[in-house]
Protein backbone atom coordinates (compact mmCIF):
# COMPACT_ATOMS: atom_id res chain seq x y z
CA UNK A 1 0.00 0.00 0.00
CA UNK A 2 1.64 3.47 -0.93
CA UNK A 3 2.55 5.58 1.63
CA UNK A 4 0.42 8.93 1.11
CA UNK A 5 1.86 12.13 0.56
CA UNK A 6 1.36 14.98 2.46
CA UNK A 7 2.18 18.33 1.29
CA UNK A 8 3.74 20.74 3.63
CA UNK A 9 1.41 23.08 5.61
CA UNK A 10 2.63 26.74 4.60
CA UNK A 11 2.59 28.74 7.95
CA UNK A 12 2.01 32.83 7.05
CA UNK A 13 4.84 34.59 8.63
CA UNK A 14 3.61 37.39 11.10
CA UNK A 15 5.11 40.61 11.26
CA UNK A 16 6.68 40.90 14.80
CA UNK A 17 8.61 44.23 14.74
CA UNK A 18 11.69 43.96 16.76
CA UNK A 19 11.76 47.34 18.17
CA UNK A 20 8.04 48.10 18.53
CA UNK A 21 8.31 51.93 20.40
CA UNK A 22 10.66 52.40 17.12
CA UNK A 23 7.79 51.70 14.67
CA UNK A 24 5.51 53.49 16.72
CA UNK A 25 7.14 56.41 16.63
CA UNK A 26 8.06 56.30 13.02
CA UNK A 27 4.45 56.02 12.81
CA UNK A 28 3.39 58.96 14.45
CA UNK A 29 6.44 60.39 12.41
CA UNK A 30 4.27 59.29 9.20
CA UNK A 31 0.82 60.84 10.23
CA UNK A 32 2.36 64.20 10.67
CA UNK A 33 4.27 64.28 7.58
CA UNK A 34 1.09 63.17 5.30
CA UNK A 35 -1.41 64.62 7.42
CA UNK A 36 -1.42 68.13 6.20
CA UNK A 37 -1.35 66.64 2.78
CA UNK A 38 -4.72 65.42 3.09
CA UNK A 39 -5.97 68.14 4.99
CA UNK A 40 -4.95 70.05 1.63
CA UNK A 41 -6.47 67.33 -0.23
CA UNK A 42 -9.76 67.57 1.51
CA UNK A 43 -9.88 71.58 1.65
CA UNK A 44 -9.53 71.08 -2.26
CA UNK A 45 -12.80 69.60 -2.57
CA UNK A 46 -14.97 71.68 0.19
CA UNK A 47 -16.99 74.62 -0.20
CA UNK A 48 -16.01 77.82 1.38
CA UNK A 49 -18.37 77.56 3.72
CA UNK A 50 -16.99 74.06 5.16
CA UNK A 51 -13.70 75.47 4.98
CA UNK A 52 -14.40 77.91 7.38
CA UNK A 53 -16.75 76.00 9.52
CA UNK A 54 -16.45 75.56 13.20
CA UNK A 55 -15.45 72.88 14.21
CA UNK A 56 -13.19 72.13 11.04
CA UNK A 57 -14.48 69.17 8.64
CA UNK A 58 -12.23 66.51 7.42
CA UNK A 59 -14.46 65.38 4.63
CA UNK A 60 -16.51 67.52 2.34
CA UNK A 61 -20.28 66.53 2.18
CA UNK A 62 -20.41 67.14 -1.52
CA UNK A 63 -16.60 67.72 -3.52
CA UNK A 64 -16.07 70.33 -5.38
CA UNK A 65 -14.41 69.90 -8.28
CA UNK A 66 -15.52 73.19 -9.86
CA UNK A 67 -12.16 74.38 -7.38
CA UNK A 68 -9.54 73.49 -10.04
CA UNK A 69 -11.00 74.94 -12.84
CA UNK A 70 -11.42 77.88 -10.54
CA UNK A 71 -7.80 78.20 -10.86
CA UNK A 72 -7.58 78.05 -13.76
CA UNK A 73 -9.60 80.74 -14.41
CA UNK A 74 -8.42 82.75 -11.75
CA UNK A 75 -4.43 82.34 -12.77
CA UNK A 76 -2.69 82.17 -16.14
CA UNK A 77 -2.25 78.52 -14.32
CA UNK A 78 -0.79 76.98 -17.45
CA UNK A 79 1.44 79.84 -18.31
CA UNK A 80 2.92 79.89 -14.42
CA UNK A 81 3.57 76.27 -14.86
CA UNK A 82 5.63 76.93 -17.56
CA UNK A 83 7.59 79.89 -16.60
CA UNK A 84 8.19 77.41 -13.41
CA UNK A 85 9.46 74.78 -15.60
CA UNK A 86 11.99 76.91 -17.77
CA UNK A 87 13.08 78.18 -14.66
CA UNK A 88 13.83 74.90 -12.95
CA UNK A 89 15.06 72.74 -15.76
CA UNK A 90 17.78 75.91 -16.39
CA UNK A 91 18.52 76.17 -12.64
CA UNK A 92 19.37 72.41 -12.16
CA UNK A 93 21.26 71.88 -15.26
CA UNK A 94 23.54 74.95 -14.48
CA UNK A 95 23.66 74.20 -10.77
CA UNK A 96 24.72 70.61 -11.30
CA UNK A 97 27.06 71.05 -13.89
CA UNK A 98 28.60 74.32 -12.62
CA UNK A 99 28.65 72.46 -8.94
CA UNK A 100 30.57 69.12 -10.85
CA UNK A 101 33.04 71.37 -12.38
CA UNK A 102 33.96 73.37 -9.18
CA UNK A 103 33.48 70.33 -6.96
CA UNK A 104 36.37 68.10 -9.49
CA UNK A 105 38.31 71.06 -9.31
CA UNK A 106 38.43 71.45 -5.86
CA UNK A 107 38.70 67.22 -4.78
CA UNK A 108 41.13 66.47 -7.65
CA UNK A 109 43.25 69.17 -9.06
CA UNK A 110 46.13 70.45 -6.92
CA UNK A 111 46.33 74.34 -7.39
CA UNK A 112 47.51 76.91 -4.49
CA UNK A 113 45.34 78.63 -2.83
CA UNK A 114 42.68 75.57 -3.12
CA UNK A 115 42.23 75.31 0.44
CA UNK A 116 41.34 79.11 1.41
CA UNK A 117 39.10 78.90 -1.70
CA UNK A 118 37.23 76.59 -0.68
CA UNK A 119 36.74 77.76 2.63
CA UNK A 120 35.54 80.66 1.40
CA UNK A 121 32.70 78.42 -0.33
CA UNK A 122 31.57 77.25 2.56
CA UNK A 123 31.40 80.15 4.38
CA UNK A 124 28.83 81.43 2.06
CA UNK A 125 26.58 78.80 2.95
CA UNK A 126 26.24 80.08 6.61
CA UNK A 127 25.78 83.33 5.56
CA UNK A 128 21.69 83.63 5.24
CA UNK A 129 19.80 83.86 1.74
CA UNK A 130 18.11 87.05 2.19
CA UNK A 131 21.72 88.95 2.76
CA UNK A 132 22.17 88.32 -0.89
CA UNK A 133 18.81 89.76 -2.53
CA UNK A 134 19.85 92.85 -2.73
CA UNK A 135 23.40 92.48 -4.29
CA UNK A 136 21.66 90.58 -7.07
CA UNK A 137 18.51 92.49 -7.75
CA UNK A 138 21.62 95.05 -8.41
CA UNK A 139 23.17 92.93 -10.50
CA UNK A 140 20.04 92.16 -12.61
CA UNK A 141 18.98 95.69 -12.94
CA UNK A 142 22.39 96.66 -14.71
CA UNK A 143 22.34 94.12 -16.90
CA UNK A 144 18.69 94.62 -17.79
CA UNK A 145 17.49 91.39 -17.01
CA UNK A 146 14.68 92.74 -14.47
CA UNK A 147 10.99 91.01 -15.36
CA UNK A 148 12.61 88.29 -17.50
CA UNK A 149 13.07 84.43 -16.98
CA UNK A 150 16.64 84.76 -17.22
CA UNK A 151 16.62 86.72 -14.16
CA UNK A 152 14.86 84.16 -12.44
CA UNK A 153 17.01 81.03 -13.10
CA UNK A 154 20.50 83.01 -13.35
CA UNK A 155 21.68 83.79 -9.93
CA UNK A 156 20.27 80.20 -8.90
CA UNK A 157 22.74 78.36 -11.21
CA UNK A 158 25.68 78.31 -9.33
CA UNK A 159 25.57 76.84 -5.62
CA UNK A 160 27.81 76.78 -2.84
CA UNK A 161 26.09 73.93 -1.33
CA UNK A 162 26.09 72.05 -4.52
CA UNK A 163 29.91 72.57 -5.01
CA UNK A 164 30.15 71.14 -1.61
CA UNK A 165 28.07 68.23 -2.15
CA UNK A 166 29.47 67.30 -5.71
CA UNK A 167 33.28 67.56 -4.12
CA UNK A 168 32.87 65.65 -1.30
CA UNK A 169 30.90 62.27 -3.84
CA UNK A 170 34.05 63.27 -5.79
CA UNK A 171 36.43 62.58 -3.23
CA UNK A 172 35.08 59.24 -2.59
CA UNK A 173 35.66 57.89 -5.70
CA UNK A 174 39.15 55.33 -6.36
CA UNK A 175 41.95 57.22 -7.45
CA UNK A 176 43.27 54.28 -9.62
CA UNK A 177 40.83 55.12 -12.35
CA UNK A 178 42.34 58.79 -12.89
CA UNK A 179 45.84 57.64 -12.31
CA UNK A 180 45.28 54.96 -14.89
CA UNK A 181 43.96 57.17 -17.48
CA UNK A 182 46.30 59.31 -17.12
CA UNK A 183 48.83 56.84 -17.79
CA UNK A 184 46.86 56.27 -21.11
CA UNK A 185 47.21 59.53 -21.84
CA UNK A 186 44.16 61.79 -21.12
CA UNK A 187 44.07 64.89 -19.67
CA UNK A 188 42.03 67.01 -16.95
CA UNK A 189 39.07 67.44 -19.29
CA UNK A 190 39.03 64.00 -20.70
CA UNK A 191 39.48 62.61 -17.62
CA UNK A 192 36.48 64.70 -16.33
CA UNK A 193 34.15 64.26 -19.14
CA UNK A 194 34.43 60.68 -19.67
CA UNK A 195 35.10 58.97 -16.63
CA UNK A 196 34.57 60.53 -13.56
CA UNK A 197 31.19 62.49 -14.82
CA UNK A 198 29.33 59.08 -15.60
CA UNK A 199 31.01 58.01 -11.79
CA UNK A 200 29.61 61.00 -10.19
CA UNK A 201 26.19 60.72 -11.51
CA UNK A 202 24.52 59.40 -8.61
CA UNK A 203 25.75 62.42 -6.98
CA UNK A 204 24.29 64.42 -9.68
CA UNK A 205 21.19 63.15 -9.36
CA UNK A 206 20.67 63.50 -5.42
CA UNK A 207 21.54 67.04 -6.17
CA UNK A 208 19.38 67.86 -9.21
CA UNK A 209 16.22 66.61 -6.97
CA UNK A 210 17.12 68.89 -4.30
CA UNK A 211 17.46 72.02 -6.68
CA UNK A 212 13.89 70.96 -8.55
CA UNK A 213 12.28 70.81 -5.19
CA UNK A 214 14.33 74.16 -3.78
CA UNK A 215 13.65 75.68 -7.19
CA UNK A 216 9.93 75.07 -8.03
CA UNK A 217 9.02 76.23 -4.41
CA UNK A 218 10.63 79.24 -4.81
CA UNK A 219 9.00 82.79 -4.28
CA UNK A 220 11.42 85.15 -2.92
CA UNK A 221 13.18 85.87 -5.12
CA UNK A 222 10.66 85.80 -8.41
CA UNK A 223 8.83 88.75 -6.05
CA UNK A 224 11.91 90.84 -5.61
CA UNK A 225 12.94 90.67 -9.41
CA UNK A 226 9.86 90.54 -11.09
CA UNK A 227 6.63 92.50 -11.26
CA UNK A 228 5.06 91.06 -14.37
CA UNK A 229 2.48 88.89 -14.04
CA UNK A 230 3.62 86.77 -17.07
CA UNK A 231 6.69 86.16 -16.29
CA UNK A 232 5.81 84.73 -12.32
CA UNK A 233 5.85 81.39 -11.21
CA UNK A 234 3.57 79.52 -10.11
CA UNK A 235 4.47 79.90 -6.54
CA UNK A 236 4.22 83.81 -6.76
CA UNK A 237 0.67 83.13 -8.90
CA UNK A 238 -0.39 81.20 -5.56
CA UNK A 239 0.46 83.85 -3.11
CA UNK A 240 -1.58 86.53 -5.11
CA UNK A 241 -4.77 84.57 -4.59
CA UNK A 242 -4.53 84.97 -0.80
CA UNK A 243 -6.40 88.63 0.29
CA UNK A 244 -6.45 90.84 2.90
CA UNK A 245 -8.99 90.15 4.30
CA UNK A 246 -10.35 86.72 3.07
CA UNK A 247 -8.98 84.03 0.96
CA UNK A 248 -10.82 81.59 -1.01
CA UNK A 249 -8.96 78.44 0.90
CA UNK A 250 -10.30 75.98 -1.22
CA UNK A 251 -9.31 77.06 -4.60
CA UNK A 252 -5.71 78.30 -2.78
CA UNK A 253 -5.47 74.52 -1.82
CA UNK A 254 -6.30 72.99 -5.42
CA UNK A 255 -3.41 75.30 -7.18
CA UNK A 256 -1.65 73.78 -3.98
CA UNK A 257 -2.07 70.64 -4.96
CA UNK A 258 -1.98 70.95 -8.37
CA UNK A 259 1.49 73.00 -8.33
CA UNK A 260 2.91 70.28 -5.95
CA UNK A 261 2.23 67.18 -8.13
CA UNK A 262 5.35 67.20 -10.18
CA UNK A 263 7.53 67.65 -7.23
CA UNK A 264 6.13 64.97 -5.25
CA UNK A 265 6.41 62.34 -8.24
CA UNK A 266 9.95 63.30 -8.92
CA UNK A 267 10.78 62.84 -5.00
CA UNK A 268 8.78 59.29 -5.61
CA UNK A 269 10.64 58.53 -8.99
CA UNK A 270 14.44 59.35 -7.74
CA UNK A 271 14.26 59.33 -4.00
CA UNK A 272 16.54 56.14 -4.07
CA UNK A 273 18.94 58.50 -6.19
CA UNK A 274 18.40 61.28 -3.73
CA UNK A 275 19.53 59.42 -0.53
CA UNK A 276 22.19 56.89 -1.64
CA UNK A 277 24.12 60.07 -3.65
CA UNK A 278 23.73 62.25 -0.31
CA UNK A 279 24.87 59.05 1.84
CA UNK A 280 28.09 58.53 -0.52
CA UNK A 281 29.17 61.96 -0.38
CA UNK A 282 29.13 62.11 3.44
CA UNK A 283 30.72 58.90 4.25
CA UNK A 284 33.73 60.79 5.30
CA UNK A 285 35.36 64.87 4.73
Amino acid sequence: MAESIQAPVRHRRRFRPKHPIAHLVLCVGAVFMVGPFLWQLSTSLQSFGESVSVPPTFLPHSPQWSNVTTVFGALPFGRELLNTTVMTIARTVGQVLFSALAGFAFARMQFRGRGVLFAVFLSVTMVPYQVFLLPQYQIMQKLGLLNTLVALFLPGMFSAFGTFLMRQFFRQLPIEIEEAARIDGANVLQIFWRIMLPMAAPGMIALGVLVIIWSWNDLLWPLVVNSDPRQMPVSAGLASLQGQYTTNFPVLMAGSLLASLPVIIVFVVFQRHLMSGIAFSGVKG
